[in-house]
């Protein structure tokens, strides 16, 4: 009897010994919590009176300042500069480095229709262009449009790879890759 006290009291140290964790795991040495982000620059924010909605003369698309590559003052019907380059829907597909006004940023375009365009997008833009989830080509025009579907701006091809126009501010707006 004493042997099989023994024998059982082995087994069943055996069995509780064989319960305890004797592996690592990879992630035992990773701090509970990431470390916090560092601060970003943010762009300046400019602003100015707006005229009262309706004002005489007051035109849906302002124009640009002169001497910039402006398209017929944004008006929706414009039609790109005679020296504007034919463009294929297929070749704007993909990632894009944007200028706008000074600053630069990273526009997406797909070819997954989005309601009276295709899926677009932008990353790290100010402005108008962070508005933007859809584009579409109409004529030799490329245009932007915002969530709701409202056109924002509006780009032609000047060279290959390369396009230029304006949002509706009035800010010069160029595509290369």
């Amino acid at each position: 009897m004493q042997f099989r006290c023994l024998a059982t009291g082995l087994v069943l140290a055996m069995a509780l010994a064989g319960c305890q964790r004797t592996s690592s795991s990879p992630y035992s040495d990773l701090p509970s919590q990431p470390a916090p982000l560092q601060a970003q620059p943010v762009p300046s924010v400019q602003g100015s009176q707006l005229p009262p909605p309706g004002a005489a003369g007051q035109s849906q698309y302002p124009t640009a300042p002169q001497g910039s590559q402006n398209m017929a003052a944004l008006d929706p019907n414009a039609a790109a500069p005679g020296s504007a380059l034919d463009i294929k829907k297929e070749t704007m597909v993909g990632n894009w480095r944007v200028s706008n006004g000074g600053s630069s940023c990273d526009m997406f375009l797909t070819l997954t229709n989005l309601g009276g365009g295709s899926r677009g997008g932008t990353r790290g833009c100010a402005g108008e262009l962070t508005t933007m989830g859809s584009w579409d080509v109409s004529g030799k025009t490329v245009q932007f449009k915002n969530r709701a579907g409202d056109v924002i701006g509006r780009v032609y091809k000047s060279a290959d790879n390369r396009y230029d126009g304006t949002l509706n501010s009035g800010t010069p707006v160029s595509l290369s890759r």
